[in-house]
């Protein structure tokens, strides 16, 4: 190697816009709200005893955090009853969401990536960063690279040493 030369970061030269979606993952605790504690025998939600059991309940425990509202069990829940777990939670949760934790950042990734300007992206080449320590949704990989198509010169998937292209305009 010739010690005259300086290093030179080609991939942070060659103008590549990375885009690492754990960026957009929620800053707040998610936390589970299951309709199943709430059901007689684990079968029926009994309207009376539900409503009571949601008066007593502690909603300030998800202040500031984000809410996913489900019924893990195989048992027939009225709408209504996700409906007053929203109503009740939503003066303290960030955000709320039906389904488990999962079904909650395919949700929010969705929000997010919706709010995107993407005319930063118009012309660009992309780089969708990979192999991460959050669990993204592959459903967000899938939806950032339906909204680059129509503005990105160049999509890729992986880290800048090893990029796999999978559009090209």
């Amino acid at each position: 190697m010739n010690k005259d030369k300086p290093l030179v970061n080609r991939v942070a030269k060659s103008g590549i816009v990375t885009i690492n979606l754990e960026d957009y993952f929620p800053q707040n605790e998610i936390l589970e709200f299951d309709i199943t504690d709430y059901l007689f025998k684990g079968l029926i939600l009994r309207e009376k005893d539900f409503r009571a059991s949601l008066d007593e309940h502690d909603w300030t425990q998800y202040k500031d955090k984000n809410l996913a509202v489900h019924c893990s069990a195989d048992a027939i829940v009225p709408i209504w009853a996700f409906q007053l777990v929203t109503i009740n939670a939503s003066e303290y949760a960030k955000n709320i969401s039906y389904g488990n934790v999962k079904d909650f950042l395919i949700a929010y990734y969705y929000q997010r990536l919706q709010a995107l300007e993407m005319e930063q992206f118009k012309d660009k080449r992309c780089v969708i960063k990979g192999c991460g320590n959050l669990p993204v949704p592959i459903s967000a990989y899938t939806e950032i690279v339906r909204l680059l198509v129509p503005v990105a010169k160049k999509i890729m998937y992986g880290e800048p040493c090893s990029m796999v292209p999978i559009y090209k305009k």
